[in-house]
């Protein structure tokens, strides 16, 4: 089948934020997301809205709409999580954010209604039930569908960065996992989810799909759940690879990132260059490196199978992106990075919290709600 991508301006950014809805007093999820989505209405004339909800009651996804710089992104983000609180905190309600909750069990938990999830949960059972988990998507606008795959296929060498510093699901269930992401580990057990395929051109993209839908595994192309995708509709690059992130500090800088990672190959595709890719067996041993161990990740970095830790790869490509971050006007938060490889990703703060409160699971959560509520001070 044919699939059309939507002309969109380079380099434009969409964020989609995934929140958690806890108890005030408990720190246990709370699933009021169909009550706080029916008292608050943030569908624009073109019915495009800020707020949705997602799988499970416990959870409400704010979205951006399309912005040039990662500030405005942001600060659009924040508007609406602003009026989300005007709703959920009369209701004794907190929000936070992380790759996974600390405690919550994934068995007392409620679907949303809506015949889309019943059909996943049919389709995947016991693993789909698990899907406790949320997550950042970052949307940046490709101007020529053939830029599309090598761009993507280029991002898959700094999956390991993107995995490291969003890395916020230390626990499961009330217990340490030993990882850093387990968010990472869990989501990929759905059928369309995980690492993409390093594809050549669109036309084996279109018939990748297609036998997709011939087989029934999906309906359409947007349930093809990959941890970095084409996104037609929107006619962008779409990075879902990020843990949940606790604070607008660090979606900011995570989003200047991505949004720079794909200008720079944009760049290397505009010289006729050929764009720098991995074998896939590579790709893969990076993510599971960055879920397992985080910020102390020996990544791989490039086909040659040359090695470096994470933190120290980060800060070199930092530098590297300046000039890029300076163009598009988010040199600010790119630089923002820097305050996570000092001060630590989330899920080593969330383990120093645990810590310093005997192994408390519950304190960890009011840590989280504080820091979406108040920032991560630079």
């Amino acid at each position: 089948m044919a699939i059309d991508f939507t002309r969109s301006e380079r380099g434009t950014l969409g964020l989609e934020w995934e929140l958690a809805l806890v108890d005030h007093s408990s720190g246990d999820l709370a699933p009021v997301a169909p009550e706080i989505l029916e008292q608050l209405d943030l569908t624009d004339d073109s019915g495009f809205s800020r707020l949705a909800g997602e799988l499970l009651t416990n959870t409400v996804e704010v979205i951006s709409g399309v912005h040039s710089t990662v500030g405005a992104a942001v600060r659009d983000l924040e508007e609406t999580i602003a009026k989300v609180r005007e709703v959920a905190e009369p209701m004794g309600v907190d929000l936070m954010c992380a790759g996974t909750h600390p405690f919550a069990q994934w068995t007392q938990q409620r679907v949303t209604d809506k015949e889309r999830y019943a059909t996943l949960i049919d389709r995947t059972q016991w693993w789909g039930r698990q899907m406790l988990i949320w997550g950042v998507h970052m949307h940046v606008g490709v101007e020529d569908r053939s830029k599309v795959l090598p761009i993507l296929n280029g991002l898959l060498t700094y999956y390991p960065h993107l995995q490291a510093l969003s890395a916020s699901s230390p626990f499961w269930t009330g217990e340490a996992t030993g990882y850093a992401s387990s968010r990472a580990m869990l989501f990929q057990q759905l059928p369309t989810a995980g690492l993409p395929p390093q594809f050549a051109d669109w036309t084996e993209y279109e018939a990748m799909v297609d036998d997709l839908l011939h087989i029934g595994v999906i309906d359409h192309y947007d349930e093809i759940r990959w941890d970095i995708r084409p996104s037609p509709k929107w006619g962008t690059v779409e990075v879902r690879a990020c843990d949940g992130m606790s604070s607008t500090l660090e979606v900011g800088a995570l989003a200047a990132l991505v949004q720079c990672l794909v200008e720079e190959l944009s760049d290397q595709l505009d010289r006729g260059e050929e764009v720098p890719t991995m074998q896939p067996w590579y790709v893969r041993e990076n993510k599971w490196r960055a879920a397992r161990y985080g910020m102390e990740t020996i990544l791989i970095q490039n086909a040659a199978g040359d090695e470096r830790l994470v933190r120290d790869d980060t800060r070199e490509l930092i530098a590297r992106l300046d000039p890029i971050a300076d163009r598009l006007g988010c040199a600010d938060e790119l630089h923002d990075l820097e305050v996570i490889l000092d001060r630590g990703a989330s899920y080593e703060r969330q383990l120093a919290v645990s810590a310093q409160n005997a192994g408390s699971t519950k304190a960890v959560v009011a840590a989280l709600v504080a820091e979406l509520r108040d920032g991560l001070a630079r």
